[in-house]
């Protein structure tokens, strides 16, 4: 080995391991994304399933799911849901909307962007 090859080592060791790190961490974050993400829709399509039964009416929908949203993420991702029937296709159907922080850094990011979408056909009349 030169002479002035000597401790290139420890340089590519450090810039390779800060690159393997940062791809590791942008990985993992990515799925923190997809698993609120998906933790959200599925609050909102149970959410919808509830208020499309005969006897509960929209904001019974929405409470529910508020109530789902602040037991598996935050009471910060429950802040802005909404239910209203909808007619879709011919069919009336209740529709619960969520709209929740992007998750760009742990659990924070921009309030209002993120927003998901669940439907139940309606049980009884609107």
């Amino acid at each position: 080995m030169a002479e002035r090859e000597r401790g290139s080592a420890i340089v590519d060791f450090v810039l390779v391991g800060a690159l393997t790190s940062l791809l590791f961490a942008a990985v993992l974050q990515l799925a923190l994304v997809q698993h609120v993400r998906n933790t959200l829709v599925d609050c909102a399509a149970e959410g919808a399933r509830y208020a499309a039964l005969a006897d509960r009416s929209e904001e019974d929908g929405a409470e529910r799911t508020r109530a789902l949203v602040t037991a598996a993420l935050s009471a910060d991702y429950a802040q802005d849901v909404t239910a209203r029937r909808a007619e879709v296709d011919g069919l009336d159907v209740v529709e619960v909307r969520i709209t929740a922080p992007l998750p760009v850094a742990g659990l924070l990011g921009p309030g209002r962007g993120l927003t998901v979408v669940g439907h139940a056909l309606a049980e009884g009349d609107p």
